[in-house]
């Protein structure tokens, strides 16, 4: 889930991969794979994003991927989606197509 999370703060930033690559430090394509999913960020990439978007590192926890299937897990999972889901909708342009940042890495992302 953290491919999702990160890719909605970037596009709520109108913030292209390169442009946010750069700022914290990392490969446009190590970005680009994370936000699809092939690679899991490290602990130090979350702190990057944690500071440069002002947002505490347990926050961008929140969307850790589920693990044992507890009750707790359930329920984390379930808000990390609905939250996510909200994200990705204001992060939308007002005619519900990607913001311009994200049509320029489109066939990245």
């Amino acid at each position: 889930m953290y491919d999702r999370a990160l890719k909605t703060i970037r596009q709520y930033h109108r913030l292209s991969q390169s442009d946010l690559a750069e700022q914290i430090n990392i490969s446009r394509s190590y970005l680009n794979e994370i936000e699809r999913n092939r690679k899991e960020p490290s602990l130090e990439v979350l702190k990057k994003y944690a500071e440069r978007f002002e947002v505490p590192l347990s926050s961008l926890m929140l969307f850790a991927e589920q693990g044992a299937g507890t009750t707790f897990d359930k329920a984390r999972v379930f808000v990390a989606d609905k939250v996510l889901k909200m994200l990705e909708w204001v992060a939308e342009g007002e005619d519900g197509e990607p913001r311009e940042a994200d049509k320029a890495t489109a066939h990245t992302d």
